[in-house]
């Protein structure tokens, strides 16, 4: 068993008040795929770390930022609460591997075990970080939190304050910006957090009201376990969602978002297809620096069918950024307003399709990628199948990952309502659609492929 050790700490303010919308969203998420949605990190240490430098990192985070000193109170008559404590001591596992040991291995086993260990909402502390020593020195650190601390883009955010702290000789003097969830909690409660909500609503209402319900063709080739994942890498695809983003002035996610829409309408025969596409809300000024989940889905209608793909991806832009001004909302408020619509409507409306590209922006790169290129980069696509598991989850999610130099995506879909052969056909459909129209210059490349 790992050695521990206790890392006090005492930060700046506390205080309990119900879910800000962001931790609203995941504890839904939670709930439906019975999960506490660990996220993980495992690193390399620098030569010469010790246990006491990163027990005093460790303190650091605890201290200056609320979300990572935030619980749950869980209550039977009602949602939960969130409660920030001001001080507290949370542990620093430290794992000795043999001599003849890997460490690299260790780690990759500490943070499966990490993950895998039930949480206690109310109990736990949202953060578990371990070390990995060997021979005497310390190799790796790994870090696990519960998705309610967090989400990518403020991970990043996190990254450059510990990294600044770092910079300044371990003293950082200013507070954190960004709202904290007792904050955010307590703006939309305000009129203008009410009135932004209930615009976002009229928007949601309008939509769900207009579409036909059905997203998927429904139990074609069910299988046991029921849930499907697989995974996705093209360097091609990354590629060429370049040439395709500069040639129609718009950005990588619009090119995938409209190459998924393409692709999932040929691989289901269903269109205008309706995808609640992942919005971090960090453009939101109050919310742009903020360490603490505040994403949520905006509702994107896409009927691109048959236009040529620049012009899907113009039409593409306009709709979901028309959709993302309206990702900010009380999701109690949107649970009772869906089951109105139901109800009214005498269907169940299907919204259950995501789409998540967790990469941050990034520049224009020059020079851009050629055909030849952008051809040379097929051969090194990759699909595999994950997992197949019995939990529940979303009906179709698919998550782009933050990785900088190729198209890694990860797809799950529930086989009683997409067969799993739809699943991969729709990836391997992104990456003809997105190839298509950047090797040949001809933005109705693929309408006539």
């Amino acid at each position: 068993m790992p050695d521990s050790i206790m890392v006090p700490f005492h930060g700046a303010g506390s205080g309990v008040d119900e879910l800000s919308w962001g931790q609203r969203e995941l504890w839904g998420g939670m709930l439906r795929q019975r999960t506490w949605m660990p996220m993980g990190l495992v690193l390399p240490l620098p030569a010469g770390t010790g246990v006491e430098d990163v027990a005093a990192e460790l303190r650091f985070i605890m201290e200056r930022f609320p979300s990572m000193r935030t619980r749950l109170l869980l209550r039977p008559d009602g949602p939960p609460q969130q409660k920030l404590s001001e001080s507290g001591a949370v542990p620093l596992e430290v794992l000795d591997v043999p001599d003849d040991g890997n460490p690299a291995e260790a780690a990759e086993e500490a943070s499966r075990r990490l993950h895998e260990t039930a949480f206690d909402f109310e109990r736990d502390w949202p953060v578990r970080t371990a070390v990995i020593r060997h021979r005497g020195a310390l190799t790796h650190q790994v870090t696990v939190v519960c998705h309610l601390v967090n989400d990518g883009f403020g991970g990043l955010v996190l990254a450059e304050e510990v990294a600044r702290w770092h910079r300044a000789g371990r003293r950082v003097d200013t507070v954190p910006e960004g709202m904290s969830p007792l904050e955010q909690a307590a703006w939309q409660r305000s009129p203008a957090g009410q009135r932004q909500s209930a615009a976002a609503l009229r928007h949601w209402d309008r939509t769900l009201r207009a579409i036909e319900p059905r997203r998927f063709p429904g139990p074609l080739d069910p299988r046991r376990p029921r849930h499907w994942q697989a995974g996705f890498t093209s360097r091609a695809m990354h590629l060429a969602a370049r040439v395709v983003a500069r040639r129609t002035g718009t950005d990588r996610t619009t090119v995938l978002l409209t190459a998924f829409a393409v692709a999932l309408a040929d691989a289901t025969g269903i269109h205008p297809v309706v995808v609640r596409v992942v919005v971090s809300n960090r453009f939101r000024s109050a919310l742009a620096d903020t360490v603490s989940p505040v994403s949520q889905p905006a509702l994107c209608v896409l009927d691109v069918a048959g236009l040529p793909f620049d012009e899907a991806v113009t039409r593409t832009g306009r709709r979901a950024m028309a959709a993302y001004k309206h990702a900010y909302y009380d999701p109690g408020a949107l649970d009772a307003l869906r089951e109105r619509v139901n109800r009214e409507r005498g269907v169940e409306v299907d919204i259950a399709c995501y789409f998540n590209d967790r990469r941050p922006p990034s520049p224009a790169a020059d020079p851009l990628p050629t055909p030849d290129e952008i051809r040379d980069a097929l051969p090194a696509t990759a699909f595999r199948w994950i997992s197949q598991q019995d939990r529940p989850n979303e009906r179709l999610f698919l998550t782009i990952n933050a990785d900088p130099d190729t198209v890694d995506l990860d797809i799950c879909g529930d086989t009683e309502h997409i067969p799993p052969a739809a699943l991969e056909a729709c990836v391997r459909g992104m990456e003809s659609a997105t190839v298509a129209a950047a090797v040949t210059g001809d933005p109705a490349a693929y309408q006539r492929r």
